[in-house]
């Protein structure tokens, strides 16, 4: 678990920026005017369905844990490769994305049966997210 002693040299200012960053562009992402009306058309869901969903914290608060964790663990692969550059960094992190988050999501929807547009929109945000994640940690190492 060498990787591990990365964590006392990351960039903590760049993976809160980067969190930001993430947290931002999902807000824009499923804005109504943007990608939301469609995602929630696939969902099955109305505005005002996810407005009376029970949950508060319990929705939002994983949600930004995974974000904050993801931030974080770009940084410490990002600094352990030696990425040291936006392109790198941005590179790294939309391969990753790619990979394990678009992966997931494919398996995952496709076994729950759950429209094709779904996928493509909770894959792009995360890609996107994690790219521009990638970008900012890699541009501060």
């Amino acid at each position: 678990m060498d990787w591990l002693s990365y964590i006392p040299q990351i960039n903590w200012l760049a993976v809160l920026l980067a969190f930001i960053a993430s947290m931002a562009i999902g807000f824009v992402w499923y804005l109504p005017a943007v990608l939301g009306n469609r995602w929630m058309a696939a969902i099955g869901k109305t505005e005002e369905d996810l407005k009376n969903t029970e949950g508060g914290a319990g929705i939002w608060l994983p949600m930004m844990v995974a974000a904050a964790l993801t931030a974080v663990l770009l940084a410490v692969l990002i600094g352990k490769l030696g990425l040291d550059n936006a392109v790198a960094g941005g590179w790294f992190a939309l391969v990753l994305a790619v990979v394990f988050r678009t992966g997931g999501h494919v398996i995952h929807n496709g076994f729950a049966g759950r429209p094709v547009a779904v996928t493509l929109i909770d894959s792009g945000h995360d890609v996107v997210a994690m790219t521009a994640a990638g970008v900012i940690i890699g541009a501060m190492s």
